[in-house]
């Protein structure tokens, strides 16, 4: 939890940041691109697996933040797989502490700054600061906020299988010689209920 709200707070900073500066922190650690996506990552995961329904809204704003901030094809390139692993990790840890306290985190979510950005057709952010990015290339934004169903659907059955596969047969070295390692089958382990 603690993790959602740093990851928030970033975000929130980066959101009313000025045109081509670095955001400080706190503690005055600057904020990179690669911070920027990892925290949008973060939050995306946090919204999808808590059911926000403003995740698609806000999928098409952090996409387009993530590839209009991008310096050069290779770091956007790094910035789609580190907001892709972000948001993965933040929604299999959302799923594992039991979607604990996701009437807030969505009140939240659906309530950020983030979702008062503008965004023209050729790529360019307007902040609710006023603040404006301005992409390396102009593109087709319109293209970006493009739904595949099919996508969508196997990458949701990706997350909702991930906290139930079963664990095969481990073997633990007890480091005992001559002593039989114990086994762990982790399909056929009692269920122990509090």
């Amino acid at each position: 939890m603690k993790y959602f709200w740093f990851a928030f707070g970033v975000l929130l900073n980066i959101a009313s940041a000025q045109a081509g500066e670095i955001v400080a922190l706190e503690d005055n650690t600057p904020v990179t691109y690669m911070d920027e996506v990892k925290a949008l990552g973060a939050v995306a995961g946090q919204g999808l697996a808590c059911g926000s329904t403003r995740i698609d809204t806000f999928e098409m704003i952090a996409r387009t933040i993530l590839i209009t901030k991008a310096k050069s094809n290779a770091e956007q390139a790094a910035g789609m797989r580190a907001y892709n692993d972000e948001k993965a990790n933040a929604y299999i840890s959302k799923q594992l502490d039991g979607f604990y306290e996701c009437p807030q985190i969505v009140r939240r979510f659906d309530n950020q700054d983030v979702f008062k950005v503008k965004i023209y057709a050729d790529g360019t952010i307007q902040m609710p600061d006023g603040a404006l990015y301005t992409p390396r290339a102009p593109y087709d934004v319109t293209a970006v906020g493009k739904e595949n169903s099919g996508q969508q659907k196997q990458a949701q059955k990706i997350y909702q299988n991930a906290g139930k596969r079963k664990i095969g047969k481990i073997k633990l070295n007890t480091g005992v010689d001559g002593a039989t390692p114990p086994e762990y089958t982790g399909s056929s382990a009692p269920l122990i209920q509090y």
